[in-house]
């Protein structure tokens, strides 16, 4: 296929947005079962109901867990 041709261009960018929608799928899957590994090994503690108070310090490990499980989703993907 000529690199050049109209054809190739749509297919790159249909092939573009499909890792862009597989990265957006895993990435939200990835939050999504790291928030609630967290919940499980922090079960004595309810972080929702303690962010809804306004503890700053529980807010700022679940941003914290929020980054850094998008940095390693990011980096794998």
């Amino acid at each position: 296929m000529d690199p050049f041709s109209w054809s190739y261009t749509l297919m790159m960018y249909l092939r573009g947005i499909g890792w862009a929608i597989v990265a957006a799928l895993g990435f939200s899957f990835g939050i999504g079962l790291a928030i609630k590994v967290f919940d499980w090994l922090s079960a004595d503690i309810d972080e929702w109901e303690e962010i809804k108070k306004g503890n700053i310090g529980v807010a700022l490990i679940v941003v914290a867990l929020i980054l850094m499980v998008g940095i390693l989703v990011y980096k794998v993907i």
